[in-house]
């Protein structure tokens, strides 16, 4: 819908025919507080562009309008967008930008009254991390209960929720909060690094919305000056605002209360950052005689897609009214894909983009997958780079360029070549073990003169002297000692048992869960990610009869390396979170991993709230697509090598069925308690059930059986499955020919190719119907044969 500004009369001048009804209305409206609810696809920055356009075309001064949005950007695309209107030399005197520049900018020119200089310095995270890592160590605290970053992460808390120090010391519930954690002296560090900040003209990211409260609280005369100055306020992503920024807001607004507010209650998903959706819901309240428009119209999904994700958000308690449309054409049904694992899943996704890529001639910046989490990252990037398609994270590092995954890979590393010296100085001292760099320093330098590797220099401390003490000696033989008992275990072990092994005896998992914060959780489930990864290859390769040892694992880690370092010289499937989606758009959509506990996360299962905001999410995720979205879910995934049953997302069950289209058979995904006979607990005057002994029965030949569980541990989903185990062949000793179509748990169903050899290594190459052609093991395979 978006168009280029002209630069003749006539083309400036007809910029409102560009606008459908209900948008021209948002536009045209001058004054007093006004509320533009804008749904998903329906323009909404075209309207907020239009609206200071039109504001400056009829006579409002550009320096009396600030408009504020969320990314600098956001801000430039605007901004320019005016100037197409206007003129670039007006649209430069707009005070337009994101919530900490323009503070940052009024801070500059009040500063003195808060006792700062106008060139103040603005501390980004790493300044403040260094900060704190010093006044922690003065203040002789354990660097393992206040670790910086944590620490950092609770002080922002305090900021945005205008806690300052003198706060904090009168509020006993948030001092009682800190000292049940364990960190009981964290007002004094909060004191400490206020003061220091103060003292060396430094304001931190926060500083910029708490101090410019204070500014406006403390000072009437400053108040009234921007009151006076900024007569008309627009703010993007209202329902995105903290408290900070919204008492600022409030405050800026109240003398001439014109006021433009602009979002999506339905897209407020940013909870975890402080966003509190309440701004948005109670606009109405804070104002008088609000005027409400409502962008209903979606221009950029097909109508499919919009009815659906109708049908979900509905399903929210909390919410303002809307219904969105779309005139658009109905489009493609939603499909939906059961698979047996997220290795399954990953091979589906890139095997789908593959498939529309070649049907249609597309390039790969038309495809975006979609996770809850960055750990699922993982299997879809192996997937992509076996179909050799190329593909970008975005919002962070790819999956095997992540810190935490290095840290484990070099231990791994270390363990197949002990003269690895990167792997070695990366982990020597990781988690902490006190060797510091100056040791390791030491180290480099004795074993290039001695001709021989770090490690092999760890044998020899007594014959060369390397001028340490004894306790650093001490920490380098539990090193090397450890490093070596895990090289002995990996004689017997297999990669994943190794893994596990090191993970747990360094206490990796323990180190980062420490840190107490969100990217703590993530870092964590990346590693248990990478576990997952281990075990997957490792079943894989032993169908395959190939070679399943650490050592390969690793060559097979370095060639993923080794493809995230190609140059980005042409289009690229986006991975990405789905609140990185927010704002971006693709004609084709994969949502994957569709399980309770996973989406909607198990960490937000606790409240309505919680829930609702993950309804969101998944309704942010769904309007991203313009022609297609494809939903996956796996039957079953590993956890730390377990692997678990999953439970498809309630969400699947929220889309209206007849939007999808199910390309795996659909599974019920709440069944009714009913596999319990109730006549087991007899009747209710009955004092005492009696039970049979079970009576041993000898399993007959070529028939697997079940083990059976007693009732309650049973899921009701894995009843149907039990029933096929019993009428399934063992193919390891039946007369499995070529032609016969048999199904795989990961790959699905094929048929078999030809057979060769005999009893353990008995093979049968089976062309399956993603293309692929495999030789798997018939005595791990577990084929099921169907026709």
């Amino acid at each position: 819908m978006d168009c280029i500004f002209g630069e003749n009369e006539e083309e400036v001048t007809s910029y409102l025919e560009d606008l459908n009804e209900a948008q021209r209305e948002a536009v045209i409206q001058r004054d007093g507080p006004m509320i533009i609810i804008a749904g998903a696809g329906s323009g909404k920055t075209r309207v907020l562009t239009y609206r200071i356009a039109h504001l400056m075309r009829n006579g409002v001064d550009p320096f009396n309008i600030l408009a504020l949005t969320f990314t600098n950007k956001a801000a430039r695309e605007m901004k320019s967008r005016i100037a197409g209107v206007v003129g670039p030399s007006e649209a430069k005197n707009l005070w337009m930008g994101t919530f900490h520049s323009v503070f940052a900018r009024i801070l500059r020119s009040e500063a003195e009254k808060l006792g700062y200089p106008s060139n103040f310095t603005i501390y980004d995270t790493q300044d403040s991390v260094r900060l704190l890592t010093s006044i922690i160590k003065e203040l002789q605290l354990e660097k393992d209960k206040y670790k910086p970053k944590q620490v950092l992460g609770r002080i922002s808390q305090f900021k945005n929720s205008l806690i300052t120090v003198r706060a904090y010391y009168q509020n006993p519930e948030v001092m009682e909060a800190d000292k049940v954690s364990g960190r009981p002296k964290m007002g004094s560090i909060y004191k400490e690094y206020v003061d220091r900040c103060f003292k060396a003209g430094a304001m931190d990211f926060d500083d910029l919305l708490l101090r410019t409260n204070e500014l406006l609280t403390r000072f009437p005369e400053v108040l009234a000056k921007y009151q006076d100055r900024f007569r008309y306020i627009l703010v993007d992503e209202y329902q995105d605002t903290n408290h900070s920024q919204y008492l600022i807001v409030r405050a800026l607004a109240d003398r001439y209360q014109n006021i433009c507010v602009v979002g999506d209650d339905s897209q407020s998903i940013y909870a975890f950052r402080g966003a509190n959706i309440q701004n948005i819901l109670n606009f109405q309240k804070d104002y008088d005689d609000v005027k409400i428009f409502k962008l209903e119209q979606n221009y950029r999904s097909s109508s499919n897609i919009v009815q659906a994700a109708n049908s979900v958000i509905e399903k929210n308690k909390t919410k303002l009214e809307k219904e969105i449309w779309t005139s658009n054409k109905e489009g493609e049904l939603i499909k939906v894909m059961r698979t047996f694992s997220e290795g399954d899943e990953g091979r589906f996704v890139a095997s789908s983009i593959f498939e529309n890529k070649m049907r249609h001639q597309l390039p790969n910046n038309d495809f975006t997958v979609l996770y809850r989490t960055n750990a699922q990252s993982r299997a879809i990037e192996d997937a992509l780079r076996k179909k050799n398609i190329k593909y970008k994270i975005y919002g962070g590092l790819s999956f095997y360029q992540r810190k935490e995954i290095k840290d484990t890979l070099a231990y791994l590393r270390l363990l197949v070549n002990s003269n690895d010296e990167e792997a070695l100085k990366r982990v020597i001292n990781y988690p902490a073990r006190g060797i510091g760099q100056t040791t390791i320093d030491r180290l480099v330098i004795a074993a290039n003169q001695n001709n021989i590797s770090i490690f092999e220099l760890l044998f020899q401390l007594d014959r060369i002297p390397l001028n340490i003490n004894s306790g650093i000696k001490t920490k380098l033989i539990n090193f090397r000692d450890m490093i070596r008992s895990f090289q002995i275990e990996a004689q017997s072990k297999n990669a994943f048992e190794v893994a596990d092994l090191v993970v747990k005896k360094t206490r990796l998992i323990r180190d980062i869960e420490s840190e107490g914060t969100p990217e703590a959780i993530s870092r964590v489930e990346n590693v248990q990610e990478l576990m997952n990864g281990i075990k997957d290859f490792i079943e894989e390769q032993t169908e395959k009869d190939e070679d399943a040892s650490l050592a390969y694992f690793l060559e097979d880690v370095a060639l993923a390396t080794d493809f995230d370092k190609e140059k980005e010289d042409a289009p690229r499937v986006s991975l990405m979170t789905i609140h990185l989606a927010k704002g971006l758009e693709f004609p084709y959509v994969y949502i994957v991993g569709l399980e309770e506990n996973l989406f909607p996360s198990a960490m937000s299962m606790n409240t309505r709230s919680e829930i609702e905001e993950e309804r969101r999410l998944f309704y942010v995720a769904l309007t991203r697509a313009e022609k297609q979205v494809y939903l996956s879910y796996a039957q079953s995934r590993y956890r730390w090598g377990k692997l678990i049953d999953c439970e498809p997302s309630r969400f699947l069950e929220e889309v209206d069925d007849k939007f999808l289209e199910h390309i795996a058979p659909k599974q019920e995904t709440r069944a009714v308690n009913n596999f319990i006979d109730k006549d087991i607990f007899g009747a209710p005057d009955q004092k005492k059930i009696r039970f049979k002994k079970p009576v041993a029965r000898k399993l007959e030949k070529k028939v697997n059986k079940p083990v059976m569980k007693s009732p309650s541990s049973v899921p009701p989903k894995n009843l149907k499955k039990m029933s096929e185990v019993n009428t399934s062949q063992n193919l390891f000793d039946a007369d499995l020919v070529p032609g016969n179509i048999v199904e795989h748990a990961k790959f699905g169903q094929g048929k078999v190719v030809s057979i060769e050899g005999t009893g353990n290594s008995k093979k049968a190459e089976i062309r399956f119907e993603s293309g692929d052609n495999k030789k798997l093991l018939l005595q791990f395979a577990k084929l099921k044969i169907i026709g």
